[in-house]
Parts: C-alpha cells; structure tokens; sequence
C-alpha cells in the first residue's frame, strides 16, 4: 500500500517506525511545522519529522490542509490509506476522501471511553483499572469513527500520565501493525461506538494542578499520577508554590485538619478529607525534584498548613 503518515509528537514516532519497516511505500510525511523551544527560542524539527527525515521520506508541514494548494499536494500524492497520529490537526471532510482506503487513527484510550484531548491523563484521573488504545476510521466528529482494533494495557498502582504515554505509544504501533495487515488482507472489522458508553477526556488546565486537601487521599494521589509531567499538581507550602511528583495514598486515618503536615519517621505525609497522603517527591520554585526525605532535611514543616 502507498501510505501518507501524519503525526507530531514522540507519541507518534513508535507508530511511524512500524510504518517505516513494515514494507508499505510511506510516500509522505505530514507534521506540524517547526516551533521555537527551549532556552534559546531555537526552531527544533518534530519528533516525527527527525525520524522521517532520517529515513529519507519527504515531509510536508503546512499550517493547514484548507489551502487549495496544500490540498491538491496532497491529492497529488495518490496515497491508498493515510495513517493519523496525535497529527494536532483536524482534517477536513475534503481531505479524509482523498485516499480510498480512508483515514485511521491511533488513539490512547479504549473507546468509546475517553474521546478527545487528554485520554491518558483522565484514565488515570478517575481511577481506571486498565487503558489502552484504539485503532479507528477517523470521521468528522470528534474520536467517533468506527473502531478496527483495540490493544488493551492494566493500569499499575505507580503508574505515571508519562509512563502510560510511553507504554501506549509502543501499544499502539503494534496495534496498528495487526490492522495494516487486516487492510491489505480485507480483513479488518469495523465495530460502531456504543454512544451510551462515550466519556470525554477534556483538555488539561494549568487551574486544575491546583490540590484540594479536602478530597481523599485517594484522589490526590492519582491526581499526582495523572498530571505527572504536565502541569504537575501543586500546592502552596510558605507562600510558594510546591510542586509534587510522586506520592502514595495511606490507608490509615488522620485527625487532623485537611492539608496539615504530619512528618513521622521522616515521612512526609498531608493530612486530607479522608486518609494521608505521603508526599514522595517535590520541588520548590528554581529547584530541583527532590526526595521527601531530601525536603525534610532543609526544612521544619511538621504542623504546617500547606493550601
């Protein structure tokens, strides 16, 4: 098959390698364009675009597909199936025409469970017991189209938002390996979505690292564990904003205010609404991650009220 690749982020790059060796003719590689990062402001390519540039496959990163030039570019390109991933950009109806095998999409949840932008995270959030992800037919409506395949993954006790990431973008590209058989064998099988079933995962916010000591424990926790490594949940410790990490609900109850410190046996723990929370690692305004234990050394916070 003659394949057009989009995708953008390190998410993506498992899925384009998998492309890249399967023995399908990748003619195009749509990323987004370049953007300035880090200190210096400098442009730095996409990670997507690195390794396609590597493999000698022709990019293309226009600001949008809605140009009748950057539309008839891509017709020109006469491409059976394009392959979409974490792309950050919404195809035109116009456009998912083009090739007549369609457009498919790797997605990291288990539809119709956890649509839209941040379905890792908001798995994590509200306490799923596994993910995964899902290969499917793109259509206009958001994360709606017919699925092909799902791969599915058990969430750990430990797992981090950037641990799934990782673990689902590998998912994912083995995913997407079964299906491109099953397309080129006219094989593969479209399942609808059960509207019934649909959840959506909202876009992040900077507003909701922000902790409520009077949840429980449970909850913080794997607030902690879903924002992990962006925005990351915060507090404020002395008038300054303290980030964390990593930390574990305990079992055990606590009579005291919510938010309040309780260091024992050079623990870090916070009282909350129902339970402790042990404060594992930290990280104060131009410092570093740090150890609770390494906190605790430069700091007497025993009884203080964290908010």
């Amino acid at each position: 098959m003659k394949i057009i690749f989009a995708g953008t982020p390190e998410f993506a790059v498992p899925s384009l390698r998998v492309l890249i060796s399967s023995g399908h003719e990748i003619c195009a590689v749509y990323t987004q364009p370049d953007r300035p990062s880090g200190r210096g402001r400098q442009l730095h390519p996409t990670p997507v675009k690195a390794v396609a540039l590597a493999a000698g496959i022709p990019v293309f990163q226009p600001l949008t597909l809605k140009t009748e030039e950057d539309f008839q570019q891509l017709v020109a390109l006469k491409a059976d199936l394009m392959v979409v991933v974490a792309y950050g950009m919404i195809l035109t109806q116009a456009v998912l025409d083009v090739p007549p095998l369609g457009c498919i999409n790797v997605h990291g949840s288990l539809l119709p469970r956890w649509r839209g932008a941040a379905p890792i995270q908001r798995a994590l959030m509200a306490g799923d017991e596994k993910t995964g992800v899902t290969i499917m037919k793109i259509v206009r409506k958001l994360d709606a189209g017919d699925m092909l395949h799902k791969e599915e993954l058990v969430i750990g006790a430990q797992d981090t938002s950037s641990d799934l990431h990782d673990k689902l973008a590998e998912l994912g590209a083995v995913g997407l390996a079964k299906v491109l058989v099953q397309i080129e064998n006219g094989t593969v099988h479209a399942e609808p979505q059960d509207e019934a079933l649909v959840t959506y995962a909202e876009k992040l916010t900077k507003t909701e690292a922000v902790i409520d000591w009077t949840q429980s424990a449970e909850v913080i926790a794997r607030k902690v564990r879903g924002l992990n490594a962006w925005p990351v949940a915060q507090t404020i410790y002395q008038g300054q904003v303290l980030r964390i990490w990593q930390a574990e609900p305990l079992a055990e109850s606590c009579d005291l205010p919510a938010g309040t410190v309780r260091c024992t046996n050079k623990h870090l723990d916070v009282a909350t609404g129902q339970g402790s929370l042990r404060l594992l690692e930290v990280q104060l305004p131009n410092g570093k991650r740090i150890s609770a234990q390494a906190f605790l050394a430069a700091h007497t916070v025993n009884g203080v009220q964290l908010g």
